[in-house]
């Protein structure tokens, strides 16, 4: 094997890494790119004989490559062979230099009116007078306090109606109560069914407790419910996990129909749903979620990173009874023990007052500003969503989504290619535009003007594309 050293350093990686070997071996093959040890151009040996050398299945190493074309660190052509792509070698899409605006991140824009930085230092100078220090900066009740989870469940009615304070958890972040809610309901090599392109949190999950994951085609109101009728099917899933309100990253909304359809395919084939919400209450009328027309079938996720501050670290759950509130409090306990003591009293105060609406409303004024503005600049074509964060960009023919944002981040933009979202088959041409991240609307402006001259750019062939 001594015509692929570097297959020796991806064996070491395998017997020292706690990770799940398809994301130890595309791990180390980012690594053998940043080291020069395989270069731009550098065709790689077949996946069998990569799967013997490591002693490896080669379905794991099928998967490896997987994830690492949606790294955009190789290309693969039929006949041809599998190639490190031109670009690879370059730091990650995120961290490539200093950007104009980063347009990776989907925040909420940070309102000007109500000045939030006032409004915070006021509201902590409050809570430091009136209450005990000690209490403040010690452990919490994990799942929150009586009144945390009352402020909770009155902040989620509107989209999954009046629950009981015992169904109602306060988690520290979205990702944390969605990794309690998937480990309670599954086992390593279970199968979790998802959309084809996926809000890539759950990718991190999936791999961290060695889950399979599979994606169904949508259409523009979401997951079709033939299609995962026929993948449940095929696969017998335990879970099912969605976004059923602007879709992160295509925006799709599914219609009530498309929800009571997906609700009956679920129950069909006996499967548990997270529904993860973090967009609704973006919307002045939000549809009920599928928590609010299947109470004993979903686990609702609905954090506050989207639609305040992801700096509150809060999200609200909903579960099915209190059984499973009993589980999944245990498994956050595991996980990320309690929600920092400072920042409940922050959340509370704001629910109290009713701050948290004022803000909430000066962040819907300001994301339709900017969909309107993107909506203006690039185009119509594009999936957007006047109450969303984010635009799902449409490419045009000539360019490849992980070649477009590299070319992008080249010219000062930083956006997300598709790669990032697709959990299988190929990633379609399109990238993520984050519009809450810049700082105001003037700097989102400018920045939509690059990104529209990137798109009219049509690049040269490289020697990529020569046989």
């Amino acid at each position: 094997m001594s015509a692929y050293p570097y297959l020796a350093h991806w064996k070491e990686e395998i017997k020292r890494s706690p990770n799940a070997i398809y994301l130890t071996i595309a791990d180390a093959l980012a690594l053998s790119i940043r080291k020069g040890e395989l270069r731009e151009g550098d065709r790689l040996p077949p996946q069998r004989t990569i799967a013997e050398y490591l002693d490896a299945n080669l379905t794991t190493v099928t998967r490896a490559f997987t994830e690492a074309r949606r790294r955009g660190l190789i290309d693969a052509t039929v006949g041809r062979g599998t190639f490190v792509r031109v670009g690879a070698g370059e730091s990650h899409w995120r961290h490539t230099g200093p950007a104009v605006v980063d347009l990776t991140m989907n925040l909420p824009p940070i309102p000007q009116d109500p000045p939030l930085q006032r409004i915070i230092q006021s509201d902590i100078t409050t809570i430091l007078k009136q209450q005990d220090l000690n209490s403040l900066m010690s452990y919490r009740v994990t799942g929150g306090t009586l009144e945390e989870r009352q402020l909770g469940a009155k902040w989620i009615a509107p989209v999954i109606g009046q629950r009981r304070t015992d169904e109602i958890l306060v988690s520290p972040g979205a990702q944390s109560a969605l990794a309690a809610i998937v480990s309670t309901h599954t086992q390593p090599g279970d199968v979790i069914v998802t959309d084809r392109i996926a809000y890539p949190g759950i990718r991190t999950i999936a791999a961290q407790f060695d889950l399979i994951l599979v994606g169904v085609d949508s259409d523009m109101e979401g997951m079709m419910p033939d299609q995962l009728d026929r993948v449940c099917a095929e696969h017998h899933p335990r879970m099912l996990y969605c976004i059923p309100t602007i879709h992160n990253p295509t925006t799709a909304t599914m219609s009530l129909q498309r929800r009571k359809d997906i609700l009956k395919v679920a129950q069909r084939h006996h499967l548990h749903i997270a529904e993860d919400d973090p967009y609704s209450l973006l919307m002045d009328n939000p549809l009920p979620a599928l928590a609010a027309l299947d109470h004993s079938r979903v686990s609702y996720v609905a954090t506050l990173a989207k639609t305040l501050s992801p700096g509150l670290r809060t999200a609200y759950v909903a579960l099915p009874n209190t059984d499973m509130t009993r589980r999944v409090t245990a498994a956050i306990r595991a996980i990320a023990l309690t929600n920092a003591g400072l920042l409940s009293a922050l959340t509370a105060r704001w629910m109290q007052t009713e701050q948290a609406h004022t803000i909430l409303h000066a962040i819907q004024k300001e994301l339709r500003l900017r969909q309107s503005i993107a909506r203006k600049i690039l185009g119509e074509g594009h999936c957007m969503n006047p109450n969303g964060p984010h635009v799902w960009l449409k490419l045009p023919d000539w360019w490849g989504s992980a070649d477009f944002v590299a070319y992008a981040r080249r010219r000062g933009l930083a956006l997300v290619p598709s790669t990032v979202f697709a959990i299988n088959g190929e990633p379609p041409q399109r990238a993520r535009i984050a519009l809450g991240s810049a700082p105001d609307a003037a700097s989102l402006e400018e920045s939509l003007h690059g990104v529209l001259s990137v798109l009219q750019h049509k690049r040269s062939p490289g020697f990529a594309d020569i046989v």
